[in-house]
């Protein structure tokens, strides 16, 4: 595979982290799956990546993540690329989730770098050499420290981009100067994402393929004119969507990802507001901050325009 063809299959623009819906008792909610499935359709995501951490993958079990994987690949039908969140801090788990997305149609993975285990760089490269060796299928690399306590260094990810299933990143480091050093040197073999959504227009003006985003989930719309904007170079257009998302980038982490999203989606309408322990509905002191955050993207809440 020539590196022209490799970044060809790497999905670009706004890849919403979709939330996993959930009823009261904590049951998976399909019907407002695909509803929210629909919608993003409609309004214009570039890319759905399901069961990652916002979709809550540590809480499901192997029959639900695979479940979830087919479900969503049959009810996109094609539309738009899936990407399955199929990492593990096993590698054997993590290659048998891999295995199973392929089988069930999945465009490509992504893969979050082995969490508690606290792999050397060796360690890492190893794991992920023998899942880009034993899948064929696009695989997106996920560095998120902040979660995981495990840094994928860019000396090793520079590495990892001479192996031909691994056309990705998503650097949710929260460091800028990370994410411009990593586009810098690896951007001609991999398809670089901003994995921090108050990141996402400043990376993609610089050369980043798109954003595993958050805030996407709220404002869909939004987060695909903004990729829009910036990977055709608009700055001005872009940082003007961009300037009207800050709020949300910054409160949707009020607490841990994924709580505030899931209660903002269920202030919206467009989900319960089911959550899995040990996750809780988002504390009562914040709720007016994301309230606020939501007025000032202009999205209605309930029957209440807010915009």
């Amino acid at each position: 595979m020539t590196t022209s063809t490799k970044l060809a299959s790497a999905p670009k623009g706004s890849l919403v982290a979709v939330v996993t819906p959930m009823d009261s008792a904590g049951g998976l909610d399909l019907l407002a799956f695909d509803a929210l499935l629909d919608w993003h359709v409609e309004q214009g995501t570039h890319g759905i990546v399901v069961v990652g951490t916002t979709g809550e993958s540590a809480t499901l079990s192997s029959e639900e993540h695979i479940g979830l994987i087919e479900h969503c690949v049959k009810r996109i039908a094609g539309k738009i690329p899936v990407i399955a969140g199929t990492g593990s801090n096993n590698t054997a788990e993590a290659l048998m989730f891999t295995r199973e997305a392929k089988a069930r149609g999945a465009d490509a993975c992504l893969l979050v770098t082995p969490y508690y285990t606290k792999p050397s760089q060796r360690g890492l490269y190893a794991h992920f050499k023998t899942l880009a060796e034993g899948v064929d299928i696009p695989q997106i690399l996920y560095n998120v420290p902040g979660r995981t306590m495990c840094d994928l260094e860019l000396e090793t990810v520079d590495k990892l981009a001479d192996l031909e299933n691994i056309v990705g990143i998503k650097d949710a480091t929260g460091d800028k100067e990370r994410g411009l050093a990593l586009i810098a040197r690896c951007s001609d073999r991999l398809a670089v994402y901003s994995g921090e959504d108050a990141l996402n227009c400043e990376l993609m003006l610089a050369g980043a393929r798109g954003a595993i985003s958050v805030t996407a989930n709220a404002a869909p719309a939004q987060m695909a004119a903004l990729c829009t904007a910036a990977l055709a170079g608009d700055a001005q257009e872009a940082r003007s969507i961009d300037q009207g998302l800050r709020d949300l980038h910054r409160d949707l982490f009020l607490e841990a990802n994924p709580v505030p999203i899931k209660w903002a989606l269920h202030q919206m309408g467009r989900i319960g507001s089911g959550i899995r322990l040990p996750l809780m509905e988002l504390d009562g002191q914040y709720h007016v901050k994301v309230l606020e955050a939501l007025l000032a993207a202009g999205i209605s809440v309930g029957n209440t325009e807010i915009g």
